[in-house]
């Protein structure tokens, strides 16, 4: 597996992470001896970037990764997230709200570093703006937490590029982590042109567009009342329909490379800046196979401008959430 640095920090790491999530959060419970096996087979396929969250679970992700990894350790890295609100019996979870109160910020680190089974967190994002605590303050106590050796780098998600060059004046900003795939590309005008200037990698998450850009879905797909896609706007068989155009041209590309739709769709996110780590998740090692494969994919710059211009004709139907 290659190897791409997260802006001008020295944090390296493998061309595609892995998003953890979905082992054990949202639909269809997994088994997790079967999930340990695959995350160090994983580790065997030269994947070197995981990415949970307390909130995962609650906190079950971070165990599991923790767990599969710890024989890894010094070996991999691993991502995780603060910044919501804990219930007092239920733990994290985006319903309740924000909390990036620096005494929060602090307790979240270290209950993150015993469940991954860590001495430091490797990147460590606030996973959503607290409007409530200026970031100043956010970064401040990530900061005091590096400088304690509890952390090594501080991350930002879905953050405004205001903000990013806020939070970056106090403490550097190693990573970004933000939704950006061929179908939603909101980030590029303000966002990716400020990530470029202050040095700071790109992890996009949902790069195949929650399983849309495999081309495996159809207005015929059935959606668990338990999954993120059974109530997205852009999973309803109206919308799946109008935006087959982009399959459309996915699979095309697809087969003048001898590769699969999600494979052209990874490898346009590659294309475009050699800082980009996208981190597709899997649960299947067909999957994973597939997803890696997608690093010897080349784009061409005829490619790319098709993709472009083809997209730039094709109104995408339906908001992300």
């Amino acid at each position: 597996m290659q190897k791409r640095r997260l802006g001008n920090s020295n944090l390296e790491v493998s061309a595609l992470g892995l998003g953890c999530m979905r082992m054990s959060f949202g639909d269809h419970p997994t088994d997790k001896q079967e999930m340990i096996h695959f995350l160090h087979a994983a580790v065997d396929r030269g994947i070197t970037f995981f990415d949970t969250a307390e909130v995962y679970g609650p906190y079950t992700n971070e165990e599991l990764v923790g767990e599969a990894l710890e024989p890894f350790r010094g070996q991999v890295v691993i991502a995780t997230k603060f910044g919501f609100k804990h219930d007092p019996e239920t733990g994290p979870h985006p319903s309740i709200g924000f909390d990036s109160r620096p005494e929060q910020i602090r307790r979240v680190a270290d209950a993150s570093l015993k469940r991954l089974r860590v001495d430091a967190i490797d990147l460590f994002y606030q996973h959503r703006m607290d409007p409530n605590v200026p970031i100043e303050d956010v970064a401040g106590t990530v900061r005091d937490l590096i400088q304690a050796g509890k952390v090594k780098h501080f991350g930002l998600s879905e953050a405004g590029a205001d903000i990013i060059r806020r939070a970056h004046a106090v403490q550097p900003v190693t990573a970004l982590q933000s939704e950006y795939s061929i179908w939603w590309r909101a980030i590029e005008p303000a966002i990716l042109p400020t990530c470029e200037e202050l040095g700071i990698g790109l992890v996009p998450f949902s790069p195949l567009g929650r399983g849309y850009l495999t081309g495996k879905v159809d207005e015929n797909t059935v959606f668990d009342r338990s999954d993120i896609r059974s109530h997205n706007p852009r999973f309803t068989p109206e919308a799946i329909r109008a935006n087959r155009a982009v399959v459309d041209l996915l699979k095309r590309l697809a087969v003048q490379k001898n590769a699969t739709p999600a494979q052209i769709a990874l490898a346009w996110l590659l294309a475009q800046k050699p800082w980009i780590v996208p981190i597709p998740g899997s649960r299947k090692l067909e999957r994973l196979d597939e997803n890696i494969g997608a690093a010897d994919v080349e784009l061409t710059s005829v490619d790319l401008d098709e993709i472009n211009n083809t997209m730039s004709n094709i109104t995408v139907i339906g908001d992300r959430y």
